[in-house]
């Protein structure tokens, strides 16, 4: 299969090296990170300036062809599909993201984004995750995802779409087991510091803590929310789409909208 694997950690993170050298054994492997960090950017995209692109020799295995982008997550997949490549891959992957991404972070984090851009494309795409903004331990997590890989290609999808995964920052003897589960509730309270640099000059940092807020997940659900699984040191598998209409909204609104679309004085 060819895979084309992307990150927001960079091109020098160590999860995607040991994702992208753990596929390269069984797959046609090419990485195109960010050539730095560029966490929570969300699918933000790079046009007021270009973008420029080199091949990495020296990181990864190989049999893997790299690229280091000057731009977003988003950006890499993008180029790497419209510029770099010369067919459509089978599987777009990206990770194995630094620290976890369960709930709301998806709204944020570059890794979920960058391979939303491959659903975009029509591409099935798979965001991998590791709980642990410390341990550099991803090589479980590697082989889960290549472990899923393998099932996908045995077991298709009935459609293109984004399975945001997390694992538990454990030994693979530790996890309890993988499950399906929906996007749960993670909000933070923020807190922005007031600082001063060297010239006076005041800036301000956002920092905070993480609310796991789980009273809007009763729990007797028949699905877990990641959140939920994650504490259970489950694997979490869940799938994503770039859609956001509230779809179970539309008739009520409908109704709600029709005194005022038929008061002609407002157009």
């Amino acid at each position: 299969m060819k895979l084309l694997v992307g990150n927001d950690d960079g091109i020098f993170a160590p999860g995607v090296r040991t994702l992208a050298n753990t596929l390269a054994a069984d797959h046609d492997v090419t990485v195109v990170c960010p050539d730095r960090e560029r966490s929570a950017t969300g699918h933000g995209l790079t046009i007021h300036q270009p973008i420029r692109a080199e091949q990495v020799t020296s990181i990864f295995a190989k049999q893997v062809q790299a690229w280091a982008c000057s731009g977003t997550p988003a950006d890499c997949i993008k180029l790497a599909l419209g510029g770099l490549l010369d067919s459509s891959p089978d599987f777009v992957l990206s990770g194995i993201n630094q620290g976890p991404n369960l709930g709301t972070d998806v709204l944020y984090s570059g890794t979920v984004s960058a391979a939303m851009e491959g659903v975009i494309e029509g591409i099935t795409s798979l965001a991998f995750s590791y709980a642990s903004f410390t341990d550099h331990h991803f090589q479980p997590a590697a082989d889960f995802a290549n472990g899923l890989l393998h099932h996908l290609i045995a077991n298709p999808l009935p459609q293109p779409m984004l399975l945001n995964v997390n694992v538990p920052a454990l030994p693979a003897e530790q996890i309890k087991g993988v499950a399906m589960t929906r996007q749960g509730i993670r909000r933070y309270h923020d807190i922005f510091e007031k600082r001063t640099d060297p010239r006076g000059k005041t800036y301000y940092w956002l920092a905070g803590e993480v609310i796991e807020d789980l009273e809007d997940q009763p729990s007797d659900a028949l699905t877990l929310t990641d959140v939920q699984a994650m504490r259970q040191q489950l694997i979490t598998v869940t799938p994503l789409q770039y859609n956001l209409t509230a779809t179970n909204t539309l008739s009520p609104l409908a109704e709600w909208l029709t005194p005022l679309s038929q008061n002609k004085s407002i157009f």
